[in-house]
């Protein structure tokens, strides 16, 4: 007599267990997104954002006008406007205060042309952990996130959330592969999974990850716990450089 042997349930995000989700990299989702498919929770997640963004921008206004002028003063314009993907693929200008040189465009082709590290680093994670293009004035507001005010009017002009994946540039599409299926699904965030379980500490692969499970697992109440968390993780300014 055969043995029949009952079909394996596939576990979905929400149903992993405390050590895998721990472990975002261990994960891999080959289903169909299902991030705000009802109405009534995109409907939900763009009023939060419209109402929180618009108290953030009336409780920071003061100091946005100060950051302005501060960096102003330092040479160049205050805001930096890098165009980066939003949902369905779509290009927007993500805004930022200038916390780099001018001629930082320059100032990063020179330094990959002659230096071998910086160059595999910058392949490797987008980033350079120490960045000549940073100026003093924009290292302090990158470690304290404050460089990334501006981007509640990204929120308020519908291009993003509060929370979301980390927006991305053209050129990482390569390195999402299958996986910005999620991305383009939803509006990337000021801040989300990857800024409150170690930034630029995580290693590429696991950001992807971390992408991934926030357009499954997305609820409203799982949004209001990463922003709490995130207020942790700028005090500490944990993983910032």
């Amino acid at each position: 007599m055969q043995m029949r042997t009952q079909p394996t349930k596939r576990k979905e995000p929400n149903e992993l267990d405390t050590a895998t989700a721990a472990r975002p990299s261990a994960v891999r989702f080959e289903s169909t997104t299902r991030y705000l498919r009802k109405p009534a929770d995109r409907r939900s997640k763009r009023a939060f954002d419209l109402v929180a963004a618009s108290l953030l921008l009336l409780l920071f206004g003061p100091l946005l006008l100060l950051i302005a002028i501060a960096v102003r003063l330092d040479g160049g314009p205050a805001l930096f406007g890098h165009r980066r993907l939003g949902a369905g693929g779509t290009s927007f200008r993500c805004w930022k205060f200038r916390s780099m040189v001018p001629d930082a465009e320059a100032v990063l082709a020179r330094t990959l042309a002659t230096d071998p590290e910086a160059r595999a680093e910058w392949e490797r994670d987008f980033k350079l952990r120490n960045d000549p293009r940073v100026t003093p004035l924009g290292n302090f507001l990158r470690k304290s996130s404050l460089d990334e005010l501006p981007q509640l009017v990204n929120v308020l002009k519908g291009e993003m959330s509060l929370v979301g994946p980390r927006p991305i540039v053209a050129a990482e599409v390569e390195r999402y592969g299958a996986a910005m299926e999620e991305y383009r699904a939803c509006k990337p965030g000021i801040t989300g999974l990857w800024q409150v379980s170690g930034r630029n500490d995580v290693d590429y692969a696991e950001r992807v990850e971390l992408d991934r499970r926030y357009a499954w697992t997305w609820s409203l109440k799982g949004d209001v716990a990463i922003l709490f968390r995130t207020l942790g993780v700028v005090a500490r300014r944990s993983g910032a450089y």
